[in-house]
């Protein structure tokens, strides 16, 4: 599937407050700096649809943006950046319990991490409290192209360990790097057979 269109729609930190048309959403989370906007950007061919930052924590805001007339792809804030105010994270982290609790139409709820690094346990966490929701999880494994091929095994081999623990199978998995354009497809597939099952 490629995407021919995507447009900005809305941006709020109160999601009850936007009065969406009732879509199938496909949401991206993670901690600060894991390379959400440049995942968007890969997904959707444009360069520049969301705005990326390196600052950790910019995103304060659930944004969504229509893809194709048919879907929305939605950025939800960043969680766990120490340098943002104790006040500030509780507001992160009640705009993301919002969206998730009030979101009727969410599809998957793609969860990023860094290739670069072993189970952190803010991830584990917050995966885990989505698994015990009953979201629909896929795993999106960032910045894939910062490490070796046997890096990225030992990472993968040691979130499976980890999951597994708690968990009789894993979620869907996603390797991407938004530097040498890898992994969109395969997520984008991925939301294609979704839609198909959803309609």
């Amino acid at each position: 599937m490629t995407v021919k269109q995507a447009e900005f729609i809305a941006s709020t930190t109160t999601p009850a407050s936007v009065s969406m048309p009732g879509k199938p959403e496909f949401a991206v989370i993670g901690r600060s700096n894991v390379g959400k906007s440049s995942l968007i950007n890969l997904l959707t061919g444009r360069k520049q649809l969301a705005r990326t930052s390196a600052t950790p924590g910019k995103t304060q805001t659930i944004n969504y943006y229509l893809i194709d007339n048919a879907w929305y792809l939605v950025d939800l804030p960043g969680y766990g950046y120490a340098k943002v105010s104790k006040a500030k994270r509780s507001g992160f982290g009640k705009v993301i319990d919002m969206y998730l609790a009030g979101s009727r139409n969410l599809c998957c709820l793609f969860v990023l991490l860094d290739s670069r690094l072993a189970p952190q346990a803010i991830d584990l966490d917050f995966i885990y409290q989505a698994g015990k929701a009953g979201l629909p999880l896929a795993l999106v494994f960032t910045k894939s192209d910062k490490v070796t091929k046997t890096q990225l095994k030992e990472t993968l081999n040691s979130f499976e360990k980890e999951l597994l623990n708690e968990w009789e199978s894993l979620p869907p998995v996603f390797i991407t790097s938004s530097v040498k354009k890898t992994g969109g497809m395969e997520i984008l597939e991925f939301i294609r057979a979704a839609l198909n099952t959803a309609t």
